[in-house]
């Protein structure tokens, strides 16, 4: 843990029926900001992936709330159906409301965690969130591009960073450009040239995994701290 770092681990109830699961908090001490961050369809908050991407944002002052949906929590393979996945996002923001009351807040996360956020947002807005950010919006199936996983974004009223690999086989960019230009203002596309679903990129492009992520936390930071001047923290 690097010393300007504060780490925190609780529980908060998901939801009724399935009960408390676990939460980790990294907060710089510097922080301006708290992103309610949720995990993929297949690894869960301690994924080397989700332990990297909050480091590096701890880097930039942005604090981070990983959380585990129930179906990871208990160590089932096959996640929980949508209602139960988005009630676990309201829950996840309002733990994270409680731990820093004075932090203005982001929510999204990596594929699966960062589209059930969507939805969340999309049926009514979750409190206190000023954004939202994606790590991979898996926009489609592997194979099969198309949009309509994203038509509900047209009903989420808060501004939206995409960060989208150009090989990524869940998102064709010939479909999420003309989404976010659909979207207006309110969506921000970041494009990492050569990077899969992952953010992994090959040799050939002369960069490392490493670098890619430190360029999403510099991208992050910035999208945050202009929401001021938008206005977002009115």
């Amino acid at each position: 843990m690097r010393e300007l770092e504060a780490r925190a681990e609780f529980r908060f109830e998901a939801t009724r029926s399935s009960g408390p699961v676990s939460a980790l908090l990294l907060r710089p001490a510097a922080a301006r900001w708290l992103l309610v961050l949720a995990h993929g369809a297949g690894a869960g908050m301690r994924h080397p992936f989700m332990e990297a991407v909050a480091h590096g944002l701890a880097a930039c002052g942005i604090a981070t709330l990983r959380y585990q949906f129930p179906y990871m929590e208990h160590g089932r393979g096959r996640p929980d159906p949508p209602p139960f996945l988005t009630a676990t996002v309201r829950s996840a923001v309002a733990a994270a409301a409680r731990a820093a009351p004075e932090l203005p807040l982001l929510a999204g996360g990596k594929s699966l965690g960062g589209r059930m956020t969507s939805h969340a947002a999309a049926a009514a807005p979750l409190p206190g969130v000023r954004g939202l950010v994606f790590f991979g919006f898996p926009l489609h199936a592997a194979g099969k591009p198309s949009a309509g996983r994203g038509d509900h974004l047209a009903r989420v009223q808060v501004p939206m960073l995409f960060l989208q690999g150009t090989r990524d086989a869940l998102a064709d960019l010939a479909f999420v450009r003309p989404l976010c230009v659909e979207l207006g203002a309110r969506a921000t596309l970041h494009e990492t040239e050569d990077a899969d679903h992952s953010f992994h990129v090959p040799k050939r492009s002369g960069r490392t995994d490493p670098e890619v992520l430190e360029e999403l936390a510099r991208t992050v930071s910035d999208w945050a701290d202009s929401l001021v001047s938008r206005g977002a923290l009115a």
